[in-house]
């Protein structure tokens, strides 16, 4: 008969359910997801740009696994209060308290483990997804990769099947020490608001130095490398729940207590509203800026080392091809692309070496790129120094450099006539006398600067594959050309780019997932309070433009954390990239952008929860 009724009632809160159980799939799913590759040591060793990003799984591990056991404490928390009442009445009307706690024993497990089965499923799908799509979209692929992942499936599992047994056994505690009456009127107790004392101003400060200790670690990651990573893993997640705890009623009750702004509208039932909730949120907007700071921390990294791939290379070369005696093939090719610079050097070759009319060299000297320290990195500047007739480079026999060759020319001689064109020869400089003396062979050295590099791949790659034919090399032999070292760049930073996007995607579906459900859930004890206001006559405009401003303030200050989390911890990259703050303004609005979507979303959810419109 008690089953019975447990089912009926479960059957009337469906919907609460649904929410808690969609919940609890995403958390294991992103859990599931983060593990195949956290636990895939072959895969990270192959494709991490960086040695330490191993240990960097490690550390994001415990912290995923922190932030999942408070979450599912939170929900299986929000499973006993769905039911308190319910229970009450049982209770009131005979059942034994063993019976209760027993059958809430139960239900908690059993739901856990249907969200177990089905969250593995989903993440298994979502990595499969997932990892195929930024694979083709990044040009990555490795065999090291695998969406069902043994090792990660049984971690999942027996972490899962843990915290729902711990979470079944406090909520049998909790429900061993209340009383009937506390249950029966469950539904009608109010959020505590604590009070303020040396506790407080202690914890507040605490937070600070915390955080400031955690921001300097990630800045001097350069020096404290592992160590750094611990010290900023520990501070920052404790800096940042203290932080909430302690500044964020404080804020807000200053804002209750502003005349100004209470006596405007509706706002003395907006402030009223996160006053006497916000020590309900505190820890889960904690928890939701620390997943703000590594979804978009995650996709701020992934696309930094994007970019890098294009810095680096146009820092390794100014010039996009360097072409000898171009057919009539390559012309074609290179006519479709808008030069931005374009310079041709007259050589020739003979028996004694090959020998390149300075004239050419004077009139129209290159640009070679300034390699004196890292603040330098892809600028560029042209010989200033007079280039002697009769200086050049000595072949592969020789072991000299040759007749007073100045360094910048030097330089732009190596690029101009690169070792694998006429490998090994001498290069000398000749002035137009001397030129028009030399018998042999006249040919051209072409080198061209587009508009944007990365636009034409394509043609880049078809030039090399004619270069390597030109020279009777194999596909596969190596050329130091530009497309050759993109190719080698990109390779290089692949994995780590799709990581951070695959990480990105992932922790972004969790905090969405963690925010909306504290808020929805919620949602039911907020009912009465908007139907009394309707019924004094409150128009249903001036609730839903409380309602924004009220779920606004919700998603802003974990949003203002964590982009300031991510702002600072970019430096902890500047070892390894040469512009880690390059362009990070596009993946932060990208990530503004579909936050501002996750909160029209649940603002709209939590309207038709509290506020549904008439039929």
């Amino acid at each position: 008969m008690l089953f019975k009724l447990s089912m009926s009632g479960l059957r009337s809160k469906y919907k609460d359910y649904i929410v808690l159980l969609a919940g609890l799939v995403m958390s294991i799913s992103i859990f599931y997801m983060f593990q195949t590759l956290a636990m895939n040591k072959a895969f990270i060793e192959a494709n991490a740009m960086i040695g330490p990003i191993q240990f960097v799984f490690y550390a994001g591990s415990v912290l995923l696994s922190i932030v999942t056991f408070f979450y599912i404490l939170y929900a299986n928390s929000f499973l006993l209060s769905l039911r308190q009442k319910e229970f009450g009445m049982y209770m009131t009307l005979g059942a034994r308290k063993n019976k209760i706690t027993r059958l809430m024993f139960m239900e908690t497990v059993v739901i856990g483990l249907i969200s177990l089965v089905i969250g593995i499923a989903v993440g298994v799908g979502l990595a499969q997804v997932i990892g195929s799509m930024l694979m083709k979209e990044l040009e990555f692929s490795s065999d090291g990769y695998h969406a069902l992942y043994l090792p990660s499936l049984i971690v999942t599992a027996i972490f899962f099947t843990a915290l729902f047994l711990i979470s079944a056994i406090m909520n049998t505690i909790k429900m061993l020490r209340v009383t009937v009456l506390q249950l029966v009127h469950a539904d009608v107790q109010t959020d505590k608001i604590a009070k303020r004392g040396k506790k407080t101003v202690f914890a507040a400060i605490l937070s600070i130095l915390l955080l400031l200790i955690g921001y300097a670690s990630m800045i001097f990651m350069t020096y404290l490398q592992q160590l750094g990573i611990i010290i900023a893993l520990i501070t920052i997640t404790s800096g940042t729940y203290l932080l909430f705890m302690t500044f964020l009623p404080f804020i807000i009750l200053a804002m209750k207590r502003n005349k100004k702004r209470t006596e405007k509208g509706l706002n003395a039932f907006t402030y009223a509203q996160l006053n006497f909730r916000i020590n309900s949120l505190t820890k889960v907007l904690a928890t939701v800026t620390m997943l703000i700071a590594l979804s978009a921390g995650s996709i701020t990294a992934g696309m930094s080392f994007k970019n890098n791939i294009m810095i680096m290379v146009d820092g390794a070369d100014y010039y996009d091809v360097t072409l000898h005696n171009p057919t009539k093939a390559e012309k074609e090719l290179l006519a479709n692309i808008p030069f931005t610079e374009q310079k041709e050097y007259r050589y020739k070759v003979s028996d004694k070496g090959i020998y390149y009319l300075k004239d050419d060299l004077m009139n129209h000297p290159p640009r070679i790129m300034i390699r004196t320290s890292k603040e330098d990195f892809g600028k560029t500047k042209v010989p200033a120094e007079e280039l002697p007739t009769g200086a050049g480079i000595r072949g592969e026999k020789e072991d000299k450099r040759g007749h007073e060759m100045p360094n910048d020319w030097y330089e732009a001689m190596e690029m101009i006539q690169p070792y694998y064109v006429y490998k090994g020869e001498r290069v000398i400089i000749a002035d137009q006398h001397m030129y028009d003396r030399v018998q042999g062979k006249e040919g051209v050295a072409l080198l061209g600067k587009s508009d944007q590099y990365d636009a034409h791949l394509s043609t880049w790659k078809q030039i090399d594959a004619m270069q390597k034919s030109k020279l009777n090399l194999t596909s596969d032999q190596y050329i130091n050309t530009k497309y050759s070292n993109y190719t080698s760049f990109r390779g290089f930073s692949a994995g780590t780019v799709y990581m951070g996007f695959f990480l990105g995607i992932a922790f972004l579906a969790m905090m969405a997932s963690c925010l909306m459900f504290k808020i929805l859930t919620g949602a039911s004890k907020d009912i009465h309070r908007y139907e009394m206001l309707r019924k004094i006559g409150v128009r249903r405009e001036l609730l839903m433009k409380s309602m924004y401003k009220e779920l606004f303030y919700v998603f802003l200050f974990p949003a203002i954390i964590g982009i300031i989390h991510v702002l600072i911890g970019m430096e902890m990259f500047s070892f390894i990239l040469v512009h880690p703050y390059f362009r990070v303004w596009l993946p932060i609005l990208i990530f503004l952008v579909i936050y501002a979507v996750y909160y029209f979303i649940t603002v709209q959810l939590y309207r038709g929860i509290v506020m549904p419109r008439k039929k």
